[in-house]
């Protein structure tokens, strides 16, 4: 440290005189020091650091002269290969149009190249495309992540270099010329396996050019697509059912005689079934009774020899929705062709290919339906197949079933398109069938479709017509149907009454196995046509009387000797029901008031048969004669039962599904019988049930009473 006493002293200190030789050395180090200079870069002196804050601003400083530049590089590296892909994939959805002629094809880049001209505005053809705002590109972030809620949508395509959207021919047209293109529906993917764009792609507005001229592309935002989780319409559903009013109660006095066809169609249970099965209570004109009843197999006595096609059984028992009324129970079962019996099959397979069988539950499960059959046959069995769309054509000419491969290759490889000849399809199918016609054998048509016919003959009564007449050359005729929301089912019901056939509805291929397989003997063998049933009544015993179900199949009184009316057909093993209820004179359960100017005489004066219920008359002819015979059942006090839980479990069960079809219909006789009664017949009476048909039919009823807000 220095004190004051040495500054002082140093103060008062002489100035030395100016010395030349130091003068000498001070200036030769100079010189030295610039020569120096033009040799080093070393820096002279210290230098100190910026302090924090200029360090800021300088950085501040050179981002602010960076921003205009850089924004719009980074705003167009990412908007350009977007636009130019948006713009390129619209373009080739829908090409640019050349030429002033209205309806004119015209050819687009792919097609042939074309010369490209500078535009008289100046603009170059590959002008590029304004940047995409940002709030934009969020909007369409959000559509695409509701999307993935309604479909899985395949990975969009690399953007393509802009040389393909320079390629694109442009265009000039009025501005309404065209509309706008409509949004793409959700989860819906573009050709080529691409998803649709979802950014804002640009949709074409063209106006008409002069001829030869090349005009310019004006793009536009094409509208936001439609949000995946909004109600779209609900599909129209077509099907036709025929409608009709339930049987009503007849007063015996006065019209004492019931007549009608047997029906063993089972069409109308697959129907219920399926609807209850998604969530619907069904139709009550799908729900035809006596087809539900006639859905199961049933143990009743049967024919001692084929000599008589068939037995029926009578009984009599108890009403259990109606302890004032009675159950009149007919049960016929059809004599069972052992396999060693059956004659020869001779099969044309007549299979709807037309556009409305596209769909999993039509043509995919038809085809897998018949290859069950196929392997049902024998090897000298024949097979042939005719499908129709658009016209008719025969796939595979008679083949016997030893060549099974070659059967199913032809099944396999049905493909579905086109209208619906279903008219010219049947004339085909008959022809053949006529042309490789088995005698004492049989000789069936198989028609699966979902019963839209659209070309040719498509009115019920002209098909009526077409079928009778063909039905005359002997070919049988059954209907499978497939689907639902096109099905025909009163077209089917109309062909199958009327062609010697029957009518089922396969909605899974379980049913395809019982309807082809389990009961291929009683589908494929009739062993008796045109069966009808007559009852007539005893007023002395019974003042009223209903039959459940078969409103479709009644008939009028003078039909029942007529051979020339057409009935039903009973197949190999066949079960088939019908049920009377009947009110017993004097129970006071009539629902017919009395007449007021004196009863009806119904006294016969002590001819015999007046203990009697009834007499069942069925008339029926062979499958090959025209003829038909007689048998004849008297139901006395011997057929009843004194209550309801002495009938047999067959018999009971199949009253369970009376009375469910009943109250499906809403009818007034079942309306205070409530479906946990129905259930504790069925469990009661489920008996043997080795398909798990019976079970089945529990879990409906459950169904049914649920939906039903278990009444």
């Amino acid at each position: 440290m220095v004190d004051d006493n040495e500054l002082e002293r140093l103060r008062d200190l002489a100035v030395p005189a100016p010395d030349g030789g130091a003068k000498t050395r001070a200036l030769a180090a100079a010189m030295r020091a610039f020569d120096m200079e033009n040799i080093s870069t070393a820096t002279q002196g210290t230098s100190a650091g910026l302090r924090l804050t200029e360090r800021a601003q300088m950085l501040w400083r050179e981002i602010m002269q960076r921003k205009l530049i850089a924004t719009p590089a980074i705003t167009a590296l990412v908007a350009l290969p977007i636009a130019g892909y948006a713009a390129f994939e619209m373009l080739r959805e829908q090409p640019p149009v050349i030429g002033g002629n209205e309806g004119k094809v015209t050819e687009t880049v792919a097609d042939k190249p074309v010369a490209q001209k500078p535009a008289s505005n100046g603009l170059a053809t590959n002008q590029p495309l304004a940047a995409v705002p940002a709030k934009e590109k969020k909007t369409d972030a959000d559509s695409e992540d509701r999307l993935k809620d309604g479909a899985e949508v395949a990975p969009a395509s690399p953007p393509k270099p802009a040389t393909e959207v320079d390629s694109l021919v442009k265009q000039e047209m009025a501005p309404d010329a065209l509309p706008a293109p409509a949004p793409a529906e959700s989860g819906q993917l573009a050709s080529g396996g691409r998803a649709n764009a979802q950014a804002p792609v640009a949709a074409m507005r063209s106006a008409q050019a002069p001829a030869g001229a090349v005009a310019d592309s004006k793009l536009m935002a094409q509208p936001a697509p439609m949000p995946a989780d909004q109600m779209q319409p609900q599909e129209e559903n077509r099907d036709r059912i025929e409608t009709f009013k339930t049987n009503p109660v007849h007063e015996t006095a006065q019209d004492p005689v019931s007549t009608f066809s047997i029906d063993v169609d089972t069409a109308s249970y697959s129907f219920v079934r399926r609807s209850l099965k998604e969530g619907t209570l069904p139709d009550p004109d799908t729900v035809r009774v006596e087809e539900m009843i006639n859905y199961f197999p049933y143990d009743w006595k049967g024919p001692d020899s084929a000599a008589t096609p068939f037995n029926s059984t009578v009984t009599v028992m108890p009403t259990p929705w109606n302890e004032h009324t009675k159950l009149m129970h007919v049960a016929i079962k059809g004599f069972d062709l052992k396999p060693a019996e059956q004659p020869k099959a001779n099969l044309v397979f007549l299979i709807d290919v037309s556009g409305s069988m596209d769909e999993p539950d039509k043509l995919p499960l038809l085809k897998s339906a018949f290859r069950l059959l196929v392997s049902k046959l024998r090897a000298d069995d024949t097979v042939s197949i005719v499908t129709y769309a658009g016209n008719a054509g025969t796939v595979l000419m008679p083949t016997k079933a030893a060549e099974k491969q070659k059967i199913l290759s032809a099944i396999d490889n049905l493909e579905p398109g086109g209208s619906t000849a279903g008219e010219a399809g049947i004339r085909e199918a008959y022809k053949l069938a006529e042309q490789s016609f088995v005698k004492d054998g049989i000789n069936r048509v198989m028609l699966a479709t979902d019963g839209d016919f659209n070309v040719g003959q498509t009115d019920d009564d002209d098909l009526k017509q077409l079928i009778e007449k063909e039905r005359k050359t002997g070919v049988f005729l059954s209907v499978f149907g497939f689907g639902r929301g096109n099905l025909n089912d009163q077209m089917m019901q109309t062909i199958a009454q009327n062609g010697n056939g029957t009518a089922a509805y396969i909605d899974t291929l379980a049913e395809a196995e019982k309807v082809l397989v389990e009961d291929a003997s009683s589908t494929l063998f009739t062993i008796a046509k045109d069966v009808k049933i007559q009852v007539e009544f005893n007023p002395a015993k019974v003042s009223e009387y209903r039959l459940v179900g078969y409103e479709t199949r009644v008939l009028k009184r003078e039909d029942f000797n007529n051979d020339r009316i057409d009935a039903g057909e009973i197949g190999s093993g066949h079960s088939v029901t019908a049920i009377y209820e009947i009110t017993p004179k004097g129970s006071g359960a009539e629902q017919v008031d009395p007449l007021r100017y004196g009863q009806a005489k119904v006294d016969n004066g002590g001819v015999a048969n007046a203990d009697e219920y009834a007499f069942v008359k069925i008339r029926y002819k062979l499958p090959n004669e025209d003829v038909s015979k007689l048998i004849t059942t008297p139901v006395t006090a011997a057929n009843e039962v004194p209550s309801f839980d002495e009938a047999g479990s067959d018999q009971r069960f199949s009253v369970a599904v009376a009375a469910f079809g009943q109250k499906l219909r809403d009818e007034d006789q079942t309306a205070n019988f409530g479906y946990d009664r129905i259930l504790e017949i069925a469990n009661a009476a489920r008996g043997a049930d080795p398909f798990g048909y019976r079970a089945e039919f529990l879990s409906l009823v459950r169904l049914a009473s649920s939906l039903g807000g278990n009444k």
